[in-house]
C-alpha cells in the first residue's frame, strides 16, 4: 500500500513555500550572474524581472489549466524535478550561454547590444524553470482544496507560504549565500531544495524511481563541475576570484603589475604598479587636481594653496589614486570612501595600501551627507562602464561636493566612457558639473576611453597647473603635467543637466557602449555581413 504524502497539507504548503524561495533566489542569482558581461544596472535589472514575471505569469495560466485537464500530481512534481536539474546547470553552462549569445549579438545589432543580449541570454536560461516553477501555485491549489466552503483560507494559506519564501529567498542570497559561498553555489544549494521536494513525493509514492535517480545523477554531475564555477573561464591564474554583496571581484597578478577588476569582459577599476612607476592611466591625469591646490600667482596676487593638501576619493577601489598621491605629495591627509568592504580588504591583501589611510564603508553621496570635513581635492571615481549611481551624477550631488571643498578646492572627476556626440553621458555629466562649478576643463586620456574633468569654484585651473607643473623632482610626473596641460581644454555647459529627479544614466551609458563597441568590432561585423559566418571565422 503506498503512502500518499498528498494527504499532508503541510507537505503542500512547505513545497508552496521553497518554490516561493527558489524563485527570488534564481532571480538574485540571475543578476549576480549577468552583472560581469552587462553590469548591473537599471535597464538589466529591468530584464531580469521583467523577464522573470513574464515566465511566472504564464506558467500560472499554463499550469491551472494542467492541473484541470489531468488531475495527477506525479507531473506537477515531475516539473519541479525539471526545473531543479535545469537550475543545478545554470552555474556549469550559463557563462558559456552568455558569451556566444553576446558573440552573435556584437555581429547582429548595431543598437542596444546590451539590452538584446541580456534580454535573450535571460530568455534562454532563466524562463523554461521558472515557467515551470509558475505552475507550482495553481497545480497545489487544485491538489488542496477537497472542500469549496474552505477555497479563500487554503489559497490564502498557500499564496501566504508562497510570499514568505519569496521574502527569505529575497534576503538569504544576498546577505548569506552569494558573499559566503558565491553564486554557482547559490543555485546549486536552492535547486537541491527543489530536488528533495521532488523526491520526497515519489520515493514516499515509490513511482518513478527511475527519473529520481536520474535526477539525482544529474545534480551531483551539476554540483561537480558548477560549484566553484569561474566567471572568467578562460583565465587560468587569476590571484583572486570572488563576490561581495555588491560585486564580482577579480584579483590579478602579472610580473610588473597586479589589478583588480569587477567585469570580466572590460574595464580594470584598480592597479598597483609593482615598478613604482605612474600607471599609465587615469589615475595619473588625476594627479594635476593636487597640483592645482599648491596654489599659484594670478597677476601678482598670490592665490593660497597647500603643499600636504586634505584629499577625499569617493571610490577608494583599492587605492591606485591615494598610493599615488602619498609618494608624490608627502604629507597630504587622504579620506576613503569605498562601498564594498570586500574590495577595501583586497586593497591591504594585495595592493599594499596602507593601514594608515581611513577607508569608511560607505555611499559616497551619504558620506558627503553625513561629514563635515572640507577638502582641497576630491576625486570622484564611482563610474564603473554603465553602471553609473544616478545619485552620485546630479546637480543637487555636486552641489554636496562644492560644498565639502575649500575656497581654493579641486573636484576632479573621471567619466570612463567619453562618445564623440553632443548629448553622450559624458556630455552630461560635464554640463551638470558646469551648472554647478563656474571652472570646469576636461581632458581625455590618451589610449583610453576615459575622460578626467577638473572643476573649481574660485581657482584657475590652468594658471594653477601650468605655475606649479615643474614643482615635482620626478621626472615622471613632470611629463605628465604637462600631458595634461596639453590636452586640457576649457568646458562651457549646454544646458543638460541631470537631476535627482531625472538623470537617465544607464540608457546615455548605453548609447555610448554601443557607438564604442561598433567602432571596434566594425571591421568584423562588415565581414559577417558579406561573408556570413565561416568568412568571420576565416578572418578571427
Amino acid at each position: 500500500m503506498k503512502f500518499d504524502i498528498l494527504k499532508n497539507r503541510y507537505y503542500l504548503y512547505i513545497t508552496e513555500f521553497f518554490a516561493g524561495m527558489a524563485v527570488m533566489a534564481v532571480e538574485l542569482g540571475a543578476s549576480r550572474l549577468l552583472a560581469p558581461y552587462f553590469s548591473s544596472s537599471q535597464i538589466v535589472w529591468t530584464i531580469i524581472i521583467g523577464t522573470i514575471m513574464i515566465a511566472m505569469a504564464l506558467g500560472n495560466v499554463v499550469g491551472g489549466k494542467w492541473a484541470d485537464k489531468n488531475s495527477d500530481p506525479a507531473k506537477l512534481f515531475r516539473r519541479i524535478l525539471i526545473s531543479a536539474v535545469w537550475i543545478a546547470f545554470i552555474p556549469v553552462l550559463g557563462k558559456y550561454i552568455i558569451l556566444v549569445i553576446t558573440g552573435i549579438m556584437i555581429v547582429s545589432v548595431s543598437t542596444g547590444l546590451l539590452i538584446w543580449s541580456s534580454l535573450i541570454a535571460c530568455m534562454v536560461i532563466f524562463v523554461f524553470p521558472l515557467f515551470l516553477l509558475g505552475t507550482v501555485t495553481p497545480s497545489l491549489i487544485k491538489y488542496t482544496i477537497s472542500d469549496i466552503e474552505e477555497s479563500g483560507s487554503v489559497a490564502g494559506r498557500l499564496g501566504a507560504c508562497n510570499t514568505i519564501g519569496s521574502i527569505i529567498g529575497t534576503f538569504l542570497p544576498t546577505f548569506v549565500t552569494i558573499p559566503s559561498v558565491g553564486t554557482g553555489m547559490t543555485f546549486l544549494i536552492f535547486s537541491g531544495i527543489l530536488l528533495v521536494i521532488g523526491l520526497l513525493f515519489f520515493i514516499s509514492r515509490k513511482t518513478k524511481l527511475i527519473l529520481c535517480t536520474v535526477s539525482t545523477i544529474l545534480y551531483i554531475i551539476a554540483c561537480i563541475f558548477g560549484h566553484n564555477s569561474h566567471f572568467a573561464f578562460w583565465i587560468s591564474d587569476l590571484t583572486y576570484e570572488g563576490e561581495s554583496v555588491y560585486n564580482y571581484l577579480q584579483v590579478t597578478d602579472t610580473e610588473w603589475a597586479t589589478s583588480l577588476s569587477t567585469n570580466v569582459l572590460f574595464g580594470v577599476q584598480s592597479i598597483k604598479m609593482k615598478t613604482g612607476n605612474l600607471t599609465g592611466m587615469y589615475y595619473d591625469y588625476a594627479l594635476a587636481a593636487p597640483t592645482m591646490a599648491m596654489g599659484y600667482e594670478d597677476e601678482g596676487e598670490v592665490v593660497e594653496g597647500t603643499d600636504t593638501p586634505d584629499i577625499l576619493i569617493l571610490g577608494m577601489g583599492t587605492g591606485t589614486f591615494a598610493v599615488q598621491c602619498e609618494k608624490y605629495f608627502p604629507g597630504c591627509n587622504i579620506t576613503g570612501v569605498e562601498i564594498d568592504d570586500k574590495i577595501t580588504d583586497l586593497a591591504h591583501e594585495y595592493f599594499g595600501l596602507s593601514e594608515n589611510i581611513t577607508v569608511y564603508t560607505y555611499d559616497g553621496r551619504a558620506f558627503l551627507q553625513a561629514d563635515t570635513g572640507k577638502y582641497d581635492v576630491i576625486l570622484v571615481d564611482a563610474y564603473q562602464d554603465i553602471t553609473i549611481p544616478f545619485q552620485m551624477s546630479s546637480s543637487e550631488f555636486f552641489g554636496l561636493v562644492k560644498d565639502h571643498l575649500k575656497d581654493n578646492g579641486i573636484m576632479v572627476m573621471n567619466m570612463n566612457m567619453h562618445g564623440n556626440g553632443e548629448t553622450d553621458i559624458t556630455t552630461y555629466l560635464s554640463d551638470t558639473v558646469a551648472s554647478v562649478f563656474p571652472n570646469v576643463a576636461t581632458v581625455n586620456v590618451v589610449g583610453s576611453t576615459n575622460r578626467e574633468l577638473f572643476a573649481s569654484v574660485n581657482t584657475d585651473l590652468f594658471k594653477a597647473l601650468e605655475y606649479n607643473a615643474d614643482f615635482s623632482s620626478d621626472d615622471g610626473l613632470r611629463y605628465q603635467l604637462g600631458k595634461v596641460m596639453d590636452g586640457m581644454i576649457p568646458y562651457e555647459g549646454t544646458g543638460l543637466i541631470l537631476t535627482d529627479d531625472k538623470a537617465p544614466v544607464e540608457l546615455l551609458g548605453m548609447e555610448v557602449i554601443d557607438t564604442l563597441i561598433n567602432d571596434e568590432i566594425g571591421y568584423y561585423k562588415e565581414i559577417y555581413q558579406n561573408e556570413g559566418l565561416s568568412g568571420l571565422i576565416e578572418n578571427l
